[in-house]
């Protein structure tokens, strides 16, 4: 039986999700905890791969504080539920291709319609905003949305705000009330396992391709894929030494074209085998390099 007050807290214990756990069965489901006021803990950043559980996680913290407002009794060890004004949440997909409108625009008028109207006593569900759009875009609409959701003269609301875009893991400590949480997993060998359970502290792994293994997509494309994650990231390192080299310098230009032929030296070592690489290889391998940096 939940304690429904007015304090503004909502701190629930070994929290599950009611129709979840009526499919699983009794004493499958894993128990989460959750902390949320309107102080220090207003907004949650949850990072962690697909398949872990993090919409789950969200969606029973909104239906255990919708079940406690209703003279429910809700799926936890105990609750202590503050009454709240509104649930607002911007879950899942859709689209609506008859008035022209995207899954992206959906989801933004979603994002726009819980700006304008959320209240320091809402309690707010965010599923990876910005997703529908490219990179850069996508986490600048996330970041700004954070921030503007944890301003208390703005909007102030409890939330609860998963997503793939480790940077916002940045904002712990450079905002007062944001925490980060992340799902916990564990890694064996090339293998990964879910432990479904909601911990402390901030994660950069998404395991996307680890996910789309055990969705049984062809091993031959899922290979592939790591090869390109590591070029990519081997391109990434290499974008953030270019970028420190040109604030030092102040030269507008003159390293993007140093940067390309580093990716390109980058890729042609890794292609490179090193059990069957003799002496001589290795110094006409080192001439050529020495050629492209010019």
């Amino acid at each position: 039986m939940p304690e429904v007050n007015t304090l503004g807290v909502i701190d629930i214990k070994d929290g599950r999700h009611p129709v979840i756990e009526k499919i699983l069965g009794a004493g499958s489901f894993v128990e989460n905890d959750t902390y949320l006021d309107k102080g220090e803990n207003r907004l949650s950043i949850i990072t962690g791969p697909n398949m872990a559980g993090k919409s789950t996680y969200m969606r029973q913290v909104a239906l255990i504080t919708l079940m406690a407002q209703v003279g429910s009794f809700v799926p936890a060890s105990s609750a202590k539920i503050g009454v709240v004004d509104k649930i607002f949440t911007r879950v899942g997909a859709s689209d609506d291709l008859s008035m022209g409108q995207s899954t992206f625009m959906v989801e933004m008028m979603e994002v726009a319609s819980i700006l304008k109207e959320a209240t320091p006593n809402s309690l707010v569900i965010l599923d990876e905003i910005g997703r529908g759009t490219s990179t850069y875009d996508g986490l600048s609409i996330a970041w700004a949305v954070a921030e503007y959701i944890a301003d208390k003269e703005k909007c102030g609301a409890k939330t609860l705000f998963a997503t793939h875009y480790h940077e916002l893991i940045e904002l712990e400590g450079k905002i007062e009330g944001v925490k980060n949480y992340s799902v916990a997993v564990k890694e064996k060998g090339e293998d990964i396992i879910f432990l479904r359970k909601i911990v402390k502290g901030g994660t950069d792994e998404s395991y996307g391709i680890h996910v789309a293994r055990l969705a049984g997509v062809p091993k031959v494309v899922t290979t592939k894929a790591n090869e390109i994650l590591r070029s990519l990231e081997r391109k990434n390192i290499l974008t953030g030494k270019k970028q420190e080299k040109q604030d030092k310098k102040q030269v507008e230009g003159q390293f993007d074209m140093f940067n390309y032929k580093l990716a390109e030296i980058a890729h042609e070592i890794d292609k490179i085998d090193l059990n069957e690489l003799t002496p001589i290889d290795a110094l006409n391998t080192l001439v050529k390099i020495k050629e492209k940096m010019k």
